[in-house]
């Protein structure tokens, strides 16, 4: 079996166990193939196609997911073609290759479910998948001028990008909206169902390199009506936040030891408890760390190995003192190259020898 039918393999089978069906686009982007900010930019309708942002080119596109298609057959999983619609105003078809190539399309846009999913739960995640995505609009960095109106904005308003230009809300139609925070879950879904019009806010973060949801644009009338259903029931949804720390808490241990385990697996000289704090440090929930990310969860080997890496670079050599002392962060990570390799290959050969008590 090769490297890439393996951790397609990998991919696929951590999403089916998790929803119970699988898409390419997300085990396209496990495989580091597909960088989620990017995506996002797509599913805004800001590129042309999925295949300008992937990192490799539309053959090596083509075999992973010809490996997808006969493990999912194998599998016994029934095929389910899915209509991806753009985050714009039109919703008009995404495309996935540059030339249009139907079979490549097709590949693309063909999930695969299990069988043992109930009909109507299926019509309901087809409903969901074939739906376009909420209309957003983003913060933009710098000063920018509405493609419509010629308004001059300043960094960090808030604009929808349309294929002339941005537009301010005035003239994107969203000017009789209220900015509605993220932070209160309930209170957010609440005014996103009583408002007849909802729009995403999202940021760049620059530092994670993703798109991050600021809040909601809603009507203010529902935003009203949103409060009082929640003063209604504050009580009941604080026991509920409890009872679900408590199974998130037990639910970030499994996964850790789980993360632990296959870092020894890859690196069976790595030390039990090396491998346990590194498994911590990347898995710890909201970090925005490798052991969070979509590759993380499903336990790629390139993700993990990017733990451990991250680990040795900050414990193991004197990579912080030279950031502290000027050193060009390019430059730092050169000249401790070779001893993290060095640590690497030791984990990889050896194993620990423990200490007679």
């Amino acid at each position: 079996m090769t490297t890439l039918r393996r951790r397609v393999i990998a991919a696929a089978e951590t999403a089916l166990a998790h929803q119970k069906y699988v898409a390419p686009v997300e085990v396209l982007s496990v495989l580091g193939w597909l960088p989620p900010s990017r995506v996002e930019q797509w599913r805004g309708g800001r590129v042309p196609d999925l295949s300008a942002i992937a990192a490799v080119n539309d053959d090596r596109l083509a075999e992973a997911l010809g490996h997808l298609r006969e493990w999912a057959a194998d599998q016994g999983l029934e095929p389910d073609e899915i209509g991806y619609l753009a985050r714009t105003r039109d919703a008009r078809p995404l495309r996935f290759t540059a030339g249009g190539d139907e079979n490549l399309e097709r590949l693309f846009r063909t999930h695969w479910v299990s069988p043992a999913l109930p009909a109507t739960r299926r019509e309901q995640l087809r409903a969901r998948q074939s739906k376009a995505p909420d209309l957003a609009v983003l913060a933009l960095g710098g000063p920018w001028t509405c493609a419509e109106c010629g308004l001059a904005a300043e960094s960090g308003e808030h604009a929808l990008l349309e294929d002339a230009g941005p537009l301010c809300l005035g003239c994107a139609d969203f000017g009789h909206l209220t900015f509605l925070p993220s932070g209160d879950a309930a209170l957010s879904r609440r005014a996103r169902k009583e408002s007849g019009l909802c729009v995403l806010v999202m940021r760049f973060n620059r530092r994670r390199k993703r798109y991050e949801r600021q809040g909601i644009l809603v009507e203010p009338g529902a935003l009203e009506r949103a409060e009082e259903q929640c003063l209604a029931d504050e009580d009941v949804r604080a026991r509920r936040r409890v009872r679900d720390a408590e199974r998130r808490a037990g639910q970030d241990v499994e996964f850790q030891s789980a993360f632990a385990e296959r870092i020894r697996l890859l690196f069976p000289g790595c030390p039990p408890e090396r491998a346990r704090a590194i498994a911590e440090h990347a898995g710890t929930r909201g970090s925005g760390r490798v052991g969070r990310s979509a590759a993380g969860r499903a336990f790629d080997e390139d993700a993990v190995r990017a733990a451990v890496v991250a680990s040795v670079r900050h414990h193991d050599t004197p990579y912080d003192d030279l950031l502290m002392s000027g050193t060009p962060r390019a430059q730092a990570r050169e000249e401790i190259r070779d001893r993290i390799d060095q640590v690497l290959r030791g984990w990889e050969s050896a194993r620990v020898v423990e200490r007679p008590a």
